[in-house]
């Protein structure tokens, strides 16, 4: 299985928030599209950073609950980590496993953002792959 397949199944919408919006903004975001994480982009479209609710809460452990009037940009993470859509679901689950993230962009050809996947994608789509294994395994078997 493949990172495309995820994508296929879950679509490739991807929501954005600019670098300057506040950190309050983007947990309401966050909030309104039931995500846990959020491609900060500047207005060309170009990917900044990410910013997850993780980063938010860490944001307000150091600094209080202030912190929230902040730009997004005070506390994202940059040099993020990206996958593409051939990638392969034990590829997918490396990064996140050895890097400890829980959100990958998915970056096309062109190097534009074709999607975002979570570790609860990738599990769900092992878990589906694992199920219709065992399946095979047992019409094999039972003929």
């Amino acid at each position: 299985m493949y990172v495309k397949n995820i994508l296929a199944r879950k679509g490739s919408e991807v929501v954005r928030i600019a670098p300057n919006n506040t950190l309050l903004e983007t947990a309401r975001v966050l909030r309104e599209n039931k995500i846990g994480a959020i491609l900060a982009c500047d207005s060309d479209g170009k990917m900044c950073g990410v910013i997850s609710e993780r980063d938010i809460v860490i944001a307000i452990a150091r600094s209080g609950p202030a912190v929230l009037n902040n730009a997004v940009s005070t506390c994202m993470t940059t040099g993020v980590y990206t996958c593409k859509p051939d990638d392969t679901i034990k590829q997918v689950m490396e990064v996140m496993t050895s890097r400890r993230i829980r959100h990958l962009p998915v970056v096309g050809d062109e190097g534009a953002i074709v999607g975002m996947i979570s570790i609860g994608d990738v599990v769900k789509e092992r878990i589906s792959e694992t199920e219709a294994e065992a399946e095979a395994l047992k019409a094999y078997i039972a003929s």
